[in-house]
């Protein structure tokens, strides 16, 4: 993981093609691996293997954004099934949505960045009520 983001001087580019949400993507997990709260839950609880998650993770965005097929899987019954394992706390969702949003502001900018931030709070309520950790606010702004 790793490569280049757009610096504050130059054009942000906006999410409207499957390669910047690859980008994205690849930035934002390289900062989840990094997180002493998240990395646990991802890497030592769900044991998840990188180069085969990134592109699913991918195929995801790119489903609820662009409106692109190709993506299969039930990431509510995964957040579920880890959260009985070791509930998912608030403190999860805060982070994660605030890593998320920052990874995109941080390289990002157009009505589809601003639609995936939507679309990520929109999923992060819906997965905290899931898993029980109903506390939790979605940031407002």
């Amino acid at each position: 993981m790793g490569g280049f983001m757009p610096s504050a001087m130059q054009s942000k580019p906006d999410l409207d093609n499957a390669g910047e949400i690859a980008r994205l993507v690849e930035f934002f997990y390289a900062k989840v691996n990094k997180d002493s709260l998240l990395s646990p839950i991802f890497n030592d609880l769900a044991g998840v293997d990188w180069p085969e998650h990134l592109p699913k993770l991918t195929a995801f965005w790119c489903q609820m954004i662009l409106g692109q097929s190709g993506f299969k899987g039930n990431p509510a019954a995964k957040h579920v099934h880890f959260s009985a394992l070791k509930p998912f706390t608030t403190d999860h969702f805060d982070r994660w949505i605030a890593l998320f949003h920052g990874t995109i502001d941080a390289g990002w900018a157009g009505p589809y960045a601003s639609s995936i931030k939507t679309r990520a709070t929109t999923i992060a309520q819906i997965q905290a009520q899931l898993v029980g950790a109903r506390g939790w606010q979605a940031p407002q702004g």
